[in-house]
């Protein structure tokens, strides 16, 4: 590509440079590393890499099996399995070029304390970025998912915001009653921007055993089966997204660059790819290639023009 070809894929994010919409999502490149052995890939093809779940202490995850593959998808649950917030600021971050693209890291936790630890820890640090795992169980409230209820999103961005400045991606959970409501919070909590969506909750069974194939009984489902659900989510994000100008990161079942630009329609800044990665570890290229040739075509010169275009249906009944 051309240096003009690659300025028509740059995006501003929250005051950072993308050279491109494509951001590798968190926990299919590890720590930014593992793609760098893959003959003929560069970190140079996307705009951002989010790095794996980092919890305080090292976790070793679930018993396994982890991953397993279903129709137009894929089940994980792999436990936040990481060596913890001091080996990964200590020792990988200054491994990683930040001269090549951005790098976003991604804090998990149990409590707010965990969350607030885990921020104040990255925020010293030379990251572009922190991307808010809002998925996680809080141990003192019985388990319930922080993402999944509006007042625990917000007081996990509040108390976050409060030890960063720093941009913060809140990740959105779709397994919630009002994706759009949690957002709102969120930005008054202090959610600079967006990932829309986390996986959604799903089963498998191994019907000669008669248990979940997953050691973790249920798992996050990726992959484009989720693709239809994730686009009606940044959509509904979107709506309360565009009066605070907060960007969003389009995410869920991406694996063409015409399933980017869906996303980039529906009122996505950029565009997560992540399951798509196990099987083509070189799709980036052919996805920014694709947004291209979609811009040249329709007479856009940047990405940003593309964004939240959606012309809607006049309304009818259900």
């Amino acid at each position: 590509m051309t240096d003009e070809l690659t300025d028509k894929l740059a995006i501003d994010f929250c005051g950072l440079r993308f050279s491109s919409p494509v951001v590798l999502l968190s926990g299919c490149v590890g720590f930014g590393e593992e793609y760098t052995r893959v003959a003929g890939f560069s970190n140079r093809d996307v705009g951002a890499i989010c790095l794996k779940g980092t919890t305080g202490a090292p976790r070793l995850g679930n018993p396994p099996h982890r991953v397993y593959e279903t129709p137009a998808g894929m089940l994980n649950a792999i436990g936040l399995q990481n060596p913890g917030v001091d080996r990964v600021v200590d020792e990988i971050l200054p491994t990683l070029d930040f001269d090549e693209t951005r790098f976003i890291a991604n804090v998990s936790g149990s409590t707010l304390e965990e969350y607030e630890a885990v921020t104040r820890r990255f925020n010293d640090s030379p990251i572009d970025a922190i991307e808010i795992n809002i998925s996680c169980p809080n141990v003192k409230e019985g388990g319930v998912a922080f993402g999944n209820d509006p007042d625990m999103s917000a007081r996990v961005v509040e108390t976050c915001r409060a030890v960063t400045d720093k941009p913060l991606i809140t990740k959105l959970s779709p397994n919630q009653t009002d994706i759009a409501e949690n957002a709102r919070r969120c930005i008054e909590a202090g959610s600079d921007a967006f990932a829309v969506i986390n996986t959604l909750m799903g089963m498998a069974i191994d019907i000669d055993n008669r248990t979940p194939v997953i050691g973790n009984n249920q798992g996050g489902l990726s992959g484009p089966a989720i693709k239809p659900i994730a686009l009606l989510k940044v959509h509904q994000v979107a709506q309360v997204c565009r009066a605070h100008a907060i960007p969003i990161i389009g995410q869920g079942g991406v694996t063409t660059p015409e399933d980017a630009i869906e996303f980039l329609i529906a009122g996505a800044s950029a565009v997560g790819v992540g399951t798509a990665l196990f099987y083509d570890p070189l799709i980036c290229r052919r996805i920014n290639q694709g947004i291209l040739d979609y811009l040249d075509q329709h007479g856009l010169n940047s990405v940003a023009q593309l964004t939240d275009t959606l012309v809607l249906n006049g309304a009818t009944a259900c």
